[in-house]
């Protein structure tokens, strides 16, 4: 008896777990429609695109800045009326976010994340209250994926000191070597087998964990990974990623605007994650509650 109440009680969870409904939000472009969902764990983000979408707020605005490879932009309402050639990328309703980074959330692509000022005008790296990009980025090679697991500032800190010593001196003549031969590739490998060292002798943390999710995401899907932890990724796509490739490759002008509109219109709806899963095949991380 006992058992057979544990089971029911695990089926119960299980059954209201996969009923649970969550919104999923639908952006209509002449391209084609792109399906998102937002996360969970950068709730101040989910409720103010929520809200903004409910109030229609982005319907009619444009993608005003589409850069191929790296990712297309939108969301400032200045874009609504906007005159052919005009500048945009400056408005917004008001007020801004408070960034929200996650370890988990990162820049592949299709990811949807928050633009904002720079960091000499927002030291908080606070989001812009409207502007959002939607990443498309690059396939990663192996090498280069092998880069993200050190950290780039620290390193070369730690290599100018190091071989600032005079018991290095072989060392640095070495690099220099390497280094005007053009070989980035071999220079880089040979510094990388440096950092345990540059570790011990500085003080500096240089080798970080990724996580090899992360790492297969940026060498499959492709992404910016150097955007992670700088801006925050509060979404993702989970179909019309056909779509973001046709729009970041329109053409465009020197600002990066489109030379013909590329409007938006985003409508949301609620529906059980069992249904988002066999419409999309998403499936919610179970911290997603």
């Amino acid at each position: 008896m006992k058992k057979y109440t544990l089971a029911l009680t695990w089926f119960l969870c299980f059954s209201a777990f996969a009923q649970k409904k969550e919104k999923i939000f639908t952006l209509h472009t002449p391209y084609g429609d792109m399906v998102a969902v937002l996360y969970n764990e950068t709730p101040k983000h989910k409720a103010n695109f929520t809200k903004l979408v409910a109030e229609h707020f982005y319907d009619s605005l444009l993608f005003h800045r589409v850069i191929a490879g790296f990712m297309i932009q939108g969301g400032d309402p200045d874009s609504k009326r906007a005159k052919a050639g005009q500048a945009l990328g400056s408005g917004g309703p008001g007020y801004t976010v408070e960034a929200e980074f996650v370890p988990t959330r990162f820049h592949k692509k299709g990811a949807l994340a928050a633009a904002r000022l720079s960091d000499a005008q927002n030291p908080t790296k606070a989001s812009s209250g409207s502007q959002f990009y939607i990443v498309q980025g690059k396939q990663l090679t192996a090498d280069e994926a092998d880069e993200l697991k050190y950290d780039q500032s620290k390193l070369n800190q730690a290599l100018q000191q190091y071989l600032a010593k005079p018991e290095h001196a072989l060392l640095r003549d070495s690099l220099t070597q390497l280094y005007s031969t053009g070989d980035l590739l071999r220079f880089k490998k040979k510094v990388f087998a440096l950092a345990p060292a540059l570790e011990k002798e500085t003080g500096f943390i240089i080798i970080k964990e990724i996580p090899e999710e992360r790492i297969k995401a940026y060498t499959t899907l492709g992404g910016t990974p150097r955007l992670d932890g700088n801006y925050t990724v509060f979404g993702e796509l989970i179909a019309g990623q056909e779509v973001l490739d046709k729009i970041a490759a329109v053409k465009k002008d020197g600002n990066d605007r489109p030379a013909e509109n590329v409007r938006m219109f985003i409508s949301m709806k609620e529906l059980s994650k069992k249904k988002i899963a066999k419409l999309y095949g998403y499936h919610f991380p179970s911290l997603q509650k």
